[in-house]
């Protein structure tokens, strides 16, 4: 299951997310934001870091204007390696060498298609496993 969140300024690109996710047949847990109404991010961003740190959900995605505040939220949960990604390789090296669990995207910065591919691009690919990229992920952790 992927844990979903976003604030008002990520809600529309939250909801296409979520419907390209049930297309593929992939679950995922929303946690808000309901609506376009003017809200804080933190807390949507913690509630999906929270649901993967403890192992609720598989990965996460966090959305809001930027992606910046979103992301550093998410990264403060311990055990989460937030990527904000706005593109489709950085969100395959994400996975490769940095074994990212939650990725970020802004709501403002990428639209609707390419934000799809970048999150088929986060979940389809696997961590390498390699040992110094397994070396460097203990090192941040």
């Amino acid at each position: 299951m992927i844990a979903i969140g976003s604030d008002h300024g990520g809600y529309d690109l939250k909801e296409a997310v979520i419907s390209h996710l049930k297309e593929q047949g992939i679950t995922c847990k929303d946690y808000g934001c309901n609506d376009k109404s003017s809200c804080d991010y933190p807390i949507y961003g913690r509630a999906v870091a929270e649901a993967v740190a403890q192992g609720e959900c598989e990965k996460g995605i966090v959305i809001c204007t930027t992606g910046i505040g979103i992301s550093i939220t998410a990264n403060k949960v311990k055990g989460i390696r937030c990527a904000l990604c706005a593109d489709t390789f950085t969100a395959q090296m994400t996975r490769l060498h940095n074994d990212a669990n939650v990725l970020a995207l802004g709501g403002g910065i990428v639209g609707p298609k390419l934000a799809c591919s970048i999150v088929d691009a986060f979940l389809h690919t696997e961590f390498s496993g390699e040992e110094k990229h397994c070396r460097r992920v203990g090192l941040i952790e």
